[in-house]
């Protein structure tokens, strides 16, 4: 694509179905790459000679990378362009993949992942504003809908691609398969939206200072997750993070386009959105986790079984994801949102009441429950949030958007490392009503959006 005009309200369909793709395959190898990792780590650990708690820092530098990047490259984008900070991000995922091909050693590993999350932090941090711009007001609905079917049908397929490559070949080729698919991006990646550059400069110091907290933060939560017998080591983590968080919330409050957007989280409707999907993805993520050890160890069911058994829940939030996200351009996202998580909630509370041999059919209802439940929130949930704050700072939405599904999702899993060393044999079941209560406060931050404080009159 040579075409260089900034279009106010979307681009022309067949440009906006090939900047849909670009995005979609990007997105799809961020999101893969994360689960496939994980599938891989005992075979990483035992050819690389490594103990798995070694290597669980391919996961883990990947994962940290992104969280501390996001708001950071997301502020660039609003500056640089998103289109350039999205083609960036997409050469730097394929250079940085070939590198975890070629890794001998565990540290060589390790520091192409940290270089690969560097990546995906570029196309996540900006991907929403993209699909915001590439579409029309009256249709965004449908693209934020789209962006989380890829993101949902990513997920779900991650262990079974992690699957089928190990089957036939050593574990370098998980990460070797995303060279072509980043070639193939960014060859298409002209057709992405351009639009208009923010004047003011990028804030190196804010940006350090984001690292910090949310880099000490997420290791803090890490490590409360393993524990409360080294107190004292995460009580001084958390104090680096709300210092530095302070000051970086100081800095933020004089400037007109801040890196950490506190000018959006003024935007009622927005802030409640946010809460709304730190907690929906808290509890996602602490059921996701806590699910094989329920069907493993109190339901008796086979590993294979349990992969089984858990695919409907991605499987339906695939088909709802998408209806969801056309039904937001017509109804509040406050009532769709509050239903989706009151549907979770009772998928949720339904799997706690599970007998102790439930029939397959008892069990598989649930799940499609839960995953139509949190499909029902998701797209809505996205399309408010971005159409909510002003088009010149939709790279802040943006930003934000992936920076709280993150932190729902890192608090999600140290909170089922907390609940099972504390939990004992009851750890699971305890696991389950937390997320429940969490996917009930989901709705009612949601449901806060339908009346007049929640309500905000800045939107897209």
């Amino acid at each position: 694509m040579t075409d260089t005009t900034i279009y106010p309200d979307g681009l022309p369909l067949a440009r906006r179905r090939l900047a849909m793709l670009s995005m979609g395959m990007a997105i799809s190898m961020a999101v893969l790459d994360g689960s496939i990792a994980n599938i891989a780590l005992p075979t990483i650990a035992r050819e690389l000679h490594v103990s798995p708690a070694d290597s669980v820092w391919v996961v883990n530098a990947y994962q940290l990378v992104v969280v501390v990047l996001l708001l950071a490259l997301s502020s660039l984008g609003e500056i640089v362009g998103y289109a350039r900070i999205y083609r960036v991000g997409v050469v730097i995922f394929g250079v940085a993949s070939l590198a975890c091909a070629v890794s001998q050693t565990l540290p060589q590993l390790v520091a192409a992942r940290a270089l690969q999350g560097l990546g995906a932090a570029c196309l996540m941090s900006v991907n929403a504003a993209l699909v915001r711009f590439s579409y029309p007001r009256a249709e965004l609905g449908k693209g934020v809908g789209i962006i989380a079917l890829t993101v949902a049908a990513s997920a779900a397929l991650g262990p079974t691609v992690a699957s089928a490559i190990l089957s036939v070949a050593t574990w370098h080729w998980v990460f070797a398969v995303n060279v072509p698919i980043s070639i193939f991006t960014i060859l298409i990646a002209g057709s992405l939206p351009l639009t208009d550059r923010a004047s003011h400069r990028f804030d190196w110091t804010s940006a350090v200072l984001n690292v910090l907290t949310f880099g000490s933060f997420v290791v803090g939560v890490e490590q409360l997750g393993r524990g409360l017998s080294h107190l004292w080591r995460v009580g001084l983590i958390f104090g680096v993070a709300l210092v530095s968080g302070v000051v970086l919330v100081r800095r933020q409050l004089s400037r007109a386009a801040p890196l950490l957007p506190i000018d959006l989280l003024r935007i009622p409707i927005f802030a409640l959105s946010i809460m709304s999907s730190i907690f929906a993805f808290c509890a996602q993520t602490l059921t996701f986790v806590t699910l094989p050890f329920f069907l493993q160890d109190v339901l008796h069911r086979g590993a294979v079984e349990t992969g089984l058994l858990m695919t409907p829940w991605p499987a339906i939030l695939v088909i709802v994801a998408p209806l969801a996200g056309r039904l937001a351009d017509r109804y509040p996202s406050g009532l769709l949102g509050g239903i989706g998580m009151a549907i979770f909630a009772a998928g949720l509370f339904s799997l706690i009441l599970l007998p102790d041999d439930p029939s397959v059919f008892s069990i598989v209802w649930r799940m499609m429950l839960c995953g139509a439940g949190f499909g029902l929130f998701q797209s809505p949930n996205n399309r408010t949030l971005l159409s909510s704050a002003p088009p010149h700072r939709t790279g802040g939405a943006s930003g934000m958007l992936g920076t709280a599904r993150l932190t729902g999702q890192t608090l999600g899993a140290a909170l089922v490392a907390l609940i099972f060393n504390l939990g004992g044999a009851n750890g699971v079941h305890v696991a389950l009503g937390v997320a429940t209560g969490l996917a009930l406060a989901a709705m009612l931050s949601s449901s806060l959006r339908l009346t007049p404080k929640g309500k905000s009159s800045q939107s897209a």
